[in-house]
């Protein structure tokens, strides 16, 4: 099912500057593998090689954060928003 993908300036460069893109998948895990197979370039910025989420990614379906729900296992189904930020650190 499509799920549509809100991306952070700093990806879109990747994604022919486009802000969303719409992806298949049926869990963040599928979308995030889905968008990389489309958009190769962002592969390093998402994930960390062994299939996890990188820690300075966050990821949210409509507004949770899915490090609180199931991560990578955590369903979407269409209509679902999912956004990708990065972390933001200050002190």
């Amino acid at each position: 099912m499509p799920v549509e993908v809100r991306l952070p300036t700093v990806l879109r460069s990747q994604a022919g500057g486009r802000s969303t893109v719409s992806v298949e998948g049926s869990t963040v895990g599928e979308v995030l593998r889905s968008l990389i197979s489309q958009h190769p370039g962002m592969g390093e910025q998402v994930l960390n090689p062994d299939g996890t989420l990188h820690r300075f990614v966050n990821v949210y379906v409509n507004d949770d954060d899915v490090r609180y729900l199931s991560a990578l296992d955590t369903p979407v189904k269409e209509g679902d928003e999912v956004s990708i930020l990065p972390a933001v650190a200050g002190g």
